[in-house]
């Protein structure tokens, strides 16, 4: 009998909606591998999903695809310079039509050489000229929606999805407002993490700095802690400080930029993290990717004014990659082995009046959103 098994249904304590009062969500729904495949319709194939940045498609023709789970995707510019988003997969036999990104002319697959234009439209299929009743107007590429936010493209395979603008309306403001510049930065680079945790384990833990002091002591040096808050807000929550603790800190040095502040973060459910640090103007989008039930693939994008990082943000980035990261991949990867143990089920969350640096509302409230959009499943 699996672990998950052990851990029954009829123990758990409901959860709350009032954080203070709320435990937190079972063990299985972190270990459970038919719950992860009724994630991947519930949670992702419904909301919006981080693809890249509009930088990375400034040409008619250039493109770049994205895996969302196990459903293919290209994100490409066409001749009106419109974001144009497909499944990528030719309607001929199933073959993948593009591969990474690029440029190209026309979608061509490379297994019969059907072509597409970029407005999905099947426009040359190689020797049905004499096909008894074949119309091509039956084999366009399926659409998928696609939207620009503060520079960064996003997915939604939910065609009838509300826009994340709508969904998010404050977050752009508060994004323009800790980095003036973000219409001029443009990708820098990517890290790659690989975690052997579950996902909601890595999102359980951006969202609260409970462990900050313990587990973190450079960002503490980084951050004025007592002007750190977290505030929640519809499909998306704000951890931010206002105040650096020094220019000289353990975690890196920096002069101040265009914004005095200590740190800038965002969580966009259901599952990208938005950071800005202090110093020279940077944005990164740290993306949290199920890689089965018990593992993650983190994908941090830098994006910046140049692309050739300056010394203090190059300071910033390698104390993200090396240092801060890696404290929580191991801080996570501890987490999902204790929640195998037959010694755990659920805790409760540390939440108190004032909103502190040090409560875990936030991840209640991911935990809530998880919640509704699972509904009766779990």
């Amino acid at each position: 009998m699996s672990i998950v098994e052990l851990q029954s249904r009829s123990s758990d304590i409901p959860f709350a909606r009032d954080p203070e009062q709320s435990y937190t969500i079972p063990a299985r729904c972190y270990l459970d591998e038919d719950l992860y495949q009724r994630e991947k319709e519930a949670v992702f194939y419904r909301n919006w999903w981080y693809a890249g940045h509009q930088s990375q498609l400034l040409e008619p023709g250039c493109y770049l695809t994205v895996q969302v789970c196990e459903q293919n995707i290209i994100v490409v510019r066409d001749k009106s310079g419109e974001l144009r988003a497909y499944y990528n997969v030719c309607q001929h036999r199933g073959h993948e039509l593009l591969f990474g990104s690029g440029k190209v002319r026309t979608i061509t697959c490379p297994y019969h050489a059907w072509s597409y234009g970029f407005d999905g439209e099947l426009k040359a299929a190689r020797n049905t000229e004499k096909l008894v009743d074949f119309d091509k107007c039956q084999f366009s590429l399926k659409p998928v929606q696609v939207e620009v936010f503060c520079g960064l493209v996003f997915i939604n395979l939910d065609l009838q999805a509300p826009a994340l603008k709508l969904q998010a309306a404050d977050l752009e403001s508060e994004i323009r407002e800790y980095c003036p510049r973000v219409d001029e930065v443009q990708f820098a680079q990517r890290d790659h993490y690989s975690v052997a945790s579950n996902w909601k384990v890595m999102v359980d833990n951006f969202l609260e700095c409970y462990h900050c002091h313990p587990a973190h002591k450079d960002f503490v040096d980084l951050v004025d802690m007592d002007s750190y808050t977290s505030k929640v807000h519809g499909i998306y929550s704000s951890h931010i400080s206002n105040a650096a603790a020094t220019t000289e800190s353990s975690a890196y040095s920096f002069e101040k930029g265009d914004v005095d502040f200590g740190y800038a973060g965002w969580f966009l459910w259901p599952n990208l993290t938005i950071w800005i640090y202090p110093g020279e103007p940077n944005i990164s989008t740290l993306q949290i990717i199920p890689d089965g039930v018990g593992g993650t693939i983190e994908y941090q994008d830098w994006y910046l004014p140049n692309p050739e990082p300056s010394q203090q943000q190059r300071a910033a980035m390698d104390y993200q990659r090396d240092v801060l990261q890696p404290e929580d991949v191991g801080l996570c990867e501890s987490v999902y082995r204790g929640l195998q143990s037959k010694g755990y089920n659920q805790g409760r969350f540390v939440v108190d009046p004032e909103r502190s640096e040090l409560s875990e509302h936030a991840v209640h409230h991911f935990q809530q959103l998880y919640m509704d959009a699972m509904g009766s499943e779990v």
